[in-house]
């Protein structure tokens, strides 16, 4: 049996990226930190994916002052939750058609 593995999206085959947006998807924003400590990753490892997946448009920051402490949130764009959601649905096809 041949499986269509066409619909998946290749952005979100690491396993960061898949958190982060697994994450932003269920959530209205999430800030750094959390991100961090909530996917158990290095402030490197997670910088870079953060900037990936913003580069093409699938999330957005927003910087504030919490007291005098800078803090970055992120959130899914509607772009980001639609290719998420085809991502997730293309997984639902392949595990349903076993």
């Amino acid at each position: 049996m041949k499986i269509d593995i066409s619909g998946l999206n290749k952005f979100f085959e690491n396993r960061v990226r898949l958190g982060i947006m697994s994450i932003l998807v269920v959530n209205d924003s999430y800030d750094f930190n959390s991100l961090k400590e909530a996917l158990g990753v290095t402030d490197g490892n997670l910088a870079s994916h953060l900037k990936a997946l913003e580069e093409n448009g699938l999330i957005k920051s927003s910087k504030q002052f919490i007291g005098r402490k800078p803090n970055t949130s992120y959130y899914a764009t509607e772009a980001g939750r639609q290719k998420f959601s085809a991502h997730l649905k293309a997984l639902e096809e392949i595990i349903n058609s076993q």
